[in-house]
């Protein structure tokens, strides 16, 4: 059972402090949602989890700091599915997803039948079947995005980060992507989704971390987190916030004008 613990984290970037004392346990069996306005930190903090960026405070994968990991180790232990990524090589989807196996394979080894067995079952779990022979580079946009995700889902790690993966999808396939980050963590993975979409991160999310200007405003259930006070102070909106029932959704109504 994979813990991430993060202990005064901040990351300065420059000259700008871009994130500010971050604390939290994350533990096994969740779907955690990171949300927050534009240049909240979200995607930083994904980054400095993966050791990425330096970062100060402590951040330690099952009590051993990951700055310390080589990063074979740590890519076994936490795929990382970065935002917008760009294709250069023109390789096949199967190829490309395939690459998801190398922290596991040494200096010149071959994909064996374990690899072969974790590549197939990431291409029909990601819904990217029909795209295998394609070439990657000519996919559309929604479409990389899910062979990205396959890629991720054949390391097979005990926790996946995914840094908007709803971005460029369809709502049908929107919908697809947050079944099977929440069939992930039922299945004992600890998963982290920076997310825009709030209703979505309030539909799927077991706990939302709510970041502004580097700091952490809230973390909790979504019901504690997605209040309309916590919105207007973050987002500068008044929103409709409906937890009730099987169905949450948040629908912003208009700007909050102090």
């Amino acid at each position: 059972m994979v813990m991430l613990t993060l202990r005064g984290v901040g990351v300065t970037l420059g000259r700008r402090t871009v994130l500010r004392d971050i604390d939290a346990s994350l533990t096994a069996g969740m779907l955690v949602g990171v949300v927050g306005p534009n240049g909240a930190g979200k995607s930083t903090l994904a980054r400095a989890i993966m050791a990425l960026v330096p970062s100060r405070g402590e951040i330690a994968l099952d009590g051993r700091t990951v700055s310390t990991l080589r990063r074979p180790d740590l890519a076994r232990q936490i795929a990382y599915l970065p935002q917008g990524q760009t294709l250069h090589w023109p390789l096949t989807v199967e190829r490309l997803v395939g690459l998801g196996r190398l922290p596991h394979l040494g200096p010149m080894s071959r994909l064996g039948d374990a690899d072969a067995a974790a590549i197939e079952t990431a291409i029909l779990r990601a819904d990217v079947a029909d795209l295998r022979h394609r070439v990657a580079t000519q996919l559309s946009g929604g479409e990389r995005a899910r062979v990205m995700l396959a890629r991720a889902l054949a390391i097979e790690a005990p926790a996946l980060i995914a840094d908007e993966p709803l971005a460029s999808l369809d709502p049908g396939h929107q919908i697809d992507v947050m079944d099977l980050l929440r069939d992930q963590a039922r299945q004992g993975a600890l998963v982290i989704a920076v997310l825009h979409d709030l209703t979505m991160a309030a539909r799927y999310c077991d706990r939302l971390i709510l970041i502004d200007e580097g700091r952490l405003i809230a973390d909790g259930s979504p019901q504690q987190v997605l209040t309309p006070d916590h919105l207007a102070m973050v987002y500068g909106i008044d929103a409709r916030v409906d937890m009730e029932g099987a169905w949450p959704s948040i629908i912003p109504m208009g700007r909050r004008h102090l």
